[in-house]
């Protein structure tokens, strides 16, 4: 039997800065270790800091985050990720824009960096009050130009006010994290419809010198089935759209939702409340996009709860999907059920059935797959396993895409196939010269913190555009520290469960989930495995006595003839050099088993072993500058 060969790799910075996977894959890069690990410290204030530098909407944020961070968390390998996006509502519950009592929210000031002429700093439009709109205008802001916010909506906050349901996200909430960035200097001007009032042309020569395009998804999609036209069918968007306006739809007893993903779960759930509620919602709420937008896939299930509550006896929710495959969150999917919500799942719709002109059922049919040989989402069905479902009201939750007809009179800005404004998509610059698109008019549905990375994109692209000074780079740095952790057994601690409202109680538009206790999250927080700190070894003081490698309890170290190492070139030479005397050891390391309880490098009798921590600035000035990727860093 061949001897078993390890691959090696000679670290670089970004080597370490990928070992921090939380971080990695957080699209605005936020530290999500480091605020967490500040939250187990009870140093709330530091990790507020952390997690608001990159991030402007994290308020929101800590409330309706897809968490793209808590899918790649380490943690998640022994038993569950480390609860990230609840752990951030911790620290802004105490910190940020909703918190009331204490300390204020962090103060921000303009860096004054923008190009300025004889009328002082450039001008720059941002078209959609959205999370993409938003992140633009706070960073360009911050960065001294002089902005100018338009939508088309009476509120501020796009789809976080429009589509996200209040019981999710308070609109007190939404408006105080706007008003935050407002107060840089950001001029709103609502109820100012791009193609009606004003086009993207008139702005350019307007003596804007760049406009950033952030407009989201705003239509529904319909289902090409026959009855598709009759009275009961309702389109997903414009159901929450009107019942978040306060206006009542008239719903049927038993009503039917289709979907499998996002904004069925809003539909329903919204109806639900909006019904049960003593007041109308204050504002226009509610779109199809929600989910698919933020992230959670929530949409089928909320659409449900949304219909009971407008007055609907029985809501069941159809999904091509089976129930473990649904894109839906399972909490989400759990509270739907527990809140009286059935699940047809595994059905795809056939017909819709009418008699007089009105909807009086649902024909589907037993999905047999949901893709084909390639891979690609193909649905394919079993020939006569035709079922009816009756119902009075059709609610179709089956996806949203932009409108790009407000962009009819700029015929310099190129429309893809796919119905979005073509980009570059490094700099998300558009065909029309000075004109910038992100968020979903450029790549389509887009999860909140996706939607930000645009925006802060769009926001440097423009910066260096428009011959902008030199944004600060976030400066990093290794610093050894001591590790007394091993008796911790912070490896055991369960992931504590988010407290939520009981059934009975949520009525209304009530948050439903209520955040942890103080003792809740410092537990949670504890179960960080902290990836940003590393063993590093000092080959020189190290004498091969195997010692790290018996005492480890992950069995990630093992001690191997260098002659063994799969490697690179300059690792190689090395392997080869220290092998001219004789056979040489090297010790190799699995970083994603390591667990940091730092073990080996208290048993190293030659301190061959220390564990030093990577450490961010994270002020929110130098966080301007994630993008570029290029961090300075180094050992100190």
């Amino acid at each position: 039997m061949a001897a078993r060969e390890y691959s090696a790799v000679v670290p670089d910075f970004q080597y370490f800065l990928n070992l921090v996977p939380c971080r990695t894959a957080c699209p605005v890069r936020t530290n999500a270790g480091g605020y967490v690990r500040a939250v187990a410290e009870g140093d709330s204030a530091r990790g507020y800091r952390i997690a608001r530098a990159p991030n402007p909407l994290a308020s929101i944020c800590g409330r309706i985050c897809a968490h793209p961070c808590e899918s790649k968390c380490r943690r998640g390998v022994i038993d569950q990720p480390i609860s990230i996006r609840a752990l951030k509502r911790t620290l802004t519950e105490r910190h940020g824009v909703e918190h009331a009592l204490g300390a204020p929210p962090i103060v921000l000031k303009p860096l004054q960096l923008a190009r300025t002429g004889a009328e002082g700093a450039a001008r720059v439009a941002v078209v959609g009050a959205g999370p993409a709109g938003l992140s633009c205008a706070h960073d360009l802001a911050l960065l001294g130009y002089r902005l100018t916010l338009f939508d088309a909506a009476p509120v501020v906050g796009g789809m976080l006010y429009q589509g996200v349901p209040e019981y999710r996200l308070s609109r007190d909430l939404i408006r105080a994290e706007v008003d935050q960035i407002l107060s840089l200097g950001v001029e709103l001007k609502l109820e100012w419809r791009l193609g009606r009032d004003f086009t993207v042309g008139d702005l350019r020569r307007n003596e804007y010198a760049a406009v950033f395009l952030a407009l989201g998804a705003t239509r529904g999609r319909d289902l090409n089935i026959p009855g598709k036209d009759l009275d009961g069918v309702i389109n997903g968007v414009d159901f929450l759209l009107n019942a978040n306006l306060g206006y009542r739809v008239a719903l049927g007893e038993r009503v039917i939702v289709i979907g499998g993903g996002n904004v069925a779960i809003d539909v329903a759930r919204t109806a639900l409340r909006y019904a049960a509620s003593e007041r109308p919602p204050e504002l226009p709420g509610g779109a199809e996009q929600l989910l698919q937008t933020w992230g959670y896939d929530n949409a089928f299930i909320d659409a449900a709860r949304t219909a009971l509550r407008l007055g609907a006896r029985h809501v069941q929710l159809v999904s091509l999907e089976a129930r473990a495959q649904m894109p839906a969150h399972p909490d989400e999917v759990r509270e739907a059920e527990e809140e009286g919500i059935a699940l047809l799942p595994g059905l795809g719709p056939k017909a819709i059935l009418g008699r007089d002109g009105h909807v009086v059922g649902l024909e589907t049919l037993d999905v047999a797959s949901l893709f084909d040989a390639n891979g690609r989402f193909n649905p394919s069905f079993t020939p006569h396993t035709e079922r009816r479902v009756e119902a009075d009201t059709i609610i179709l939750a089956v996806g949203q895409q932009p409108d790009t007809s407000c962009l009819a009179a700029d015929a310099d800005i190129q429309i893809t196939p796919r119905g979005l404004v073509a980009v570059d998509p490094r700099t998300l610059a558009t065909t029309m010269p000075g004109v910038y698109c992100g968020g979903d008019m450029a790549f389509g549905p887009r999860i909140v913190i996706e939607a930000e990375a645009d925006g802060k994109r769009a926001a440097l692209a423009i910066h260096e555009s428009l011959g902008g000074g030199t944004v600060p780079r976030a400066h990093a740095r290794f610093r050894p520290i001591a590790l007394n952790r091993a008796g911790d057994r912070y490896d055991r601690i369960p992931r504590q469960t988010v407290p939520v409202l009981s059934v009975a109680r949520r009525t209304g538009f009530r948050e439903v989930e209520q955040g942890y206790s103080e003792e809740q999250a410092r537990l949670e927080g504890s179960r960080c495995l902290w990836c940003n700190v590393e063993t590093i070894f000092d080959s020189e003081k190290c004498i091969l006595c195997s010692g790290c490698v018996e005492i480890c309890p992950e069995a990630c170290l093992a001690l191997v003839p260098a002659s063994r190492l799969r490697a690179s070139a300059q690792i190689a030479a090395v392997a080869d050099a220290m092998s001219a005397g004789g056979e040489m050891g090297a010790i190799v390391k699995d970083e994603a088993r390591c667990i940091r309880c730092g073990l080996c490098a208290e048993r190293c009798p030659t301190g061959a072993i220390t564990m030093e921590a990577l450490e961010i600035d994270e002020s929110p000035q130098t966080a301007l500058g994630l993008y570029h990727e290029s961090m300075s860093g180094g050992r100190a």
